[in-house]
């Protein structure tokens, strides 16, 4: 497999739900709102023998028509139009909101129209009926309407290598990702398990759902990746994208 992280770059985040663009080399995080976060944007591209998998959609930002995750894939070398499947942890507004992008005079279509996308059916329902600021159902809600969206229930199995697990723990709907081949098992946690800091110490942070389901699910995860050799793929770790436990 190979995989790409697409990073949109550092970010500040606090009660306010707003992602403020952070520069490492010159801005302060002592000088953000008190209890700010520092974290990255980061979807993944996994390539597998049968799919060009995007993991998560960032923020959805445009630049002269450009949407950044598209360029960021030509950047390296993908054509957007390359991928299979689009699989969603949940539908927060930094993981889903290039999932869709705006059409000339019309409504919000995908940004992906010939993938396949896959949601927890009940974490569109919840979404769609919580709204803000978590949620921003103006990014999401074409996928009511969309032909090529698959609402998956509970866990299971996609194509036979691809596992989806309900975890509940960050948001009530929230899932991850497993891919197993015979060769690599790569993990996406989502915002369960975000950054590697979060995989080394017990932390419950007050902005999950259910913090202590959070830790206890990421020890678990932890645990048993060194003892099969995962990749990690942590959307929000600026300087650890990608972990990997050697056999």
């Amino acid at each position: 497999m190979q995989i790409i992280p697409l990073s949109e770059g550092a970010f500040t985040i606090d009660k306010t739900k707003e992602f403020i663009a952070f520069d490492p080399s010159k801005d302060d995080l002592q000088k953000r709102a008190k209890g700010s976060l520092l974290v990255e944007i980061q979807p993944f591209l996994v390539i597998t023998s049968k799919d060009v998998l995007l993991l998560d959609t960032g923020l959805g930002f445009e630049e002269n028509g450009t949407m950044q995750i598209h360029r960021l894939m030509q950047q390296a070398g993908i054509d957007p139009g390359s991928v299979t499947k689009v699989l969603l942890s949940h539908l927060h507004k930094d993981h889903v909101s290039g999932a869709g992008r705006k059409s000339a005079g019309g409504p919000r279509v995908a940004s992906f129209p010939q993938a396949v996308y896959y949601v927890q059916q009940r974490e569109l329902e919840y979404a769609l009926e919580k709204g803000f600021p978590s949620y921003d159902p103006d990014s999401f809600s074409f996928l009511e309407h969309f032909s090529n969206l698959i609402k998956l229930e509970g866990s299971g199995w996609i194509d036979g290598y691809i596992h989806y697990e309900l975890t509940g723990g960050h948001c009530p709907f929230h899932q991850v990702f497993h891919i197993q081949t015979d060769e690599q098992h790569v993990f996406f946690g989502g915002d369960v398990a975000p950054q590697l800091s979060q995989m080394k110490n017990r932390f419950v942070a007050k902005y999950d759902y259910d913090g202590k389901k959070c830790m206890e699910l990421r020890q678990k995860w932890w645990t048993q990746g060194e003892k099969e050799g995962w990749k990690f793929l942590f959307y929000h770790d600026i300087g650890h994208p990608v972990w990997e436990w050697e056999k």
